[in-house]
């Protein structure tokens, strides 16, 4: 992921001006980062490395979402919308 991409995102997601770190901004650079390996894997079927690192992916974003769904519903319903995930 380039920088313009990387601030891009925090800039879209994050909840204050000085937000980097929210739930909202590690669940968004995540998804970024595990379409961009599915686009690869999708070339390279049998690179096992990278298989691995985004089943860890996928497994860190489904912790932060069980995190911020326990913690605050409206906006892990928000957040989930705006990206487009189904859960």
């Amino acid at each position: 992921m380039d920088k313009e991409t990387k601030a891009r995102l925090i800039k879209e997601y994050q909840r204050s001006a000085s937000d980097v770190g929210s739930c909202e901004v590690q669940v968004a650079l995540t998804t970024q980062r595990i379409n961009e390996l599915t686009e690869h894997m999708k070339i390279h079927k049998k690179d096992f490395s990278t298989r691995r690192g985004l089943v860890a992916l996928v497994n860190r974003r489904r912790k932060l979402l069980s995190y911020l769904m326990r913690e605050d519903y409206e906006r892990y319903s928000t957040l989930i919308k705006r990206l487009g995930l189904r859960r």
